[in-house]
């Protein structure tokens, strides 16, 4: 029996649950005046920043130093390319939309699963919920009033999310297989530090305006409250519930992006997002754990 789930570790959930929840309100706030590359630059560099010092009193950066190429690669496929690629969609789709397709990594983590030859990703619980959470996308994308004002444009930035879904199902097989050994603070923390200083030139090149103050405090909020304090709760969390049921909160991540959409930027809740919302979260469950609350040993989730 799983021992009882105390109030700190509530309150780690509810305070996760919220800090990766809120990322897809502050990115559409700051790429309404500064470049995805900007963004990326800006918060990857916060986050790294707010980190650095406690990696190195921890002594956690000497471990992901000597594994660079793979902790290179790490931040490539968790950081630099799913950043850039969620600061470019969500100039065209909505905040909440984007939350809840980020959502459908447990589905592409099976399919990879599977692929590697993963014999416990074949049950038949988890086939159902491949087939469940796909069929919600395609009620999602196909369905009723998708609300976008270029239907096109929105199929290529629909397009773009999915493939950071894919990049952050990948991401966790690179941290089990290349760096399982390595503290996680260090990793994330040189990732960052990587991804920020790569992407700064391209940032001051496309930037060419001064931000607005809305759009400068929801980068500030990005780096500090999404990146940096969201990754220490998440350490918070690991160490009081461990690793296998610290991933819990992910499941409500994007009912919280949907109401912070509707709620503060009037995103409308379409007949096809109403529909595919509960069929993608059931059928990402049921990927994910087989419809069991006893997960299986997994590396920390993604950052959206």
């Amino acid at each position: 029996m799983a021992p009882a789930v105390s109030g700190r570790a509530w309150a780690l959930y509810a305070m996760m649950a919220v800090l990766w929840g809120i990322p897809y309100l502050f990115i559409k706030e700051a790429v309404d005046s500064l470049t995805p590359a900007a963004v990326v630059a800006g918060r990857t560099l916060l986050g790294a920043a707010v980190l650095l010092p406690i990696a190195l009193r921890r002594r956690a950066l000497r471990p992901a130093r000597a594994l660079w190429p793979w902790v290179l690669a790490f931040g490539a496929i968790e950081m630099a390319g799913p950043f850039l690629l969620l600061g470019h969609a969500e100039q065209t789709l909505p905040s909440g939309l984007t939350g809840l397709l980020v959502a459908t990594v447990p589905l592409f983590a099976t399919g990879i699963a599977l692929v590697r030859g993963d014999r416990s990703a074949l049950s038949p619980a988890r086939a159902v919920g491949l087939v469940v959470g796909f069929a919600g996308l395609v009620v999602i994308v196909a369905g009723p009033g998708l609300a976008v004002a270029e239907p096109a444009q929105a199929l290529g930035a629909i397009a773009q999310v999915l493939l950071v879904a894919l990049l952050y199902a990948i991401a966790p097989f690179i941290i089990a297989t290349k760096l399982a050994h390595v503290p996680a603070l260090g990793t994330i923390t040189l990732s960052l530090l990587a991804v920020g200083l790569a992407y700064l030139p391209f940032a001051l090149l496309t930037q060419h305006e001064l931000p607005t103050v809305r759009s400068g405090l929801s980068l500030v909020a990005l780096g500090i409250l999404c990146t940096a304090l969201a990754f220490l709760g998440f350490f918070a969390l690991i160490g009081e519930v461990g690793p296998v049921r610290a991933p819990l909160f992910t499941y409500v991540n994007p009912v919280v992006a949907i109401l912070l959409g509707v709620l503060l930027l009037g995103e409308p809740l379409s007949p096809g997002l109403l529909l595919g919302f509960p069929l993608v979260l059931v059928g990402c469950w049921f990927a994910a754990t087989g419809g069991r609350l006893r997960l299986r040993r997994q590396a920390p989730p993604f950052a959206p």
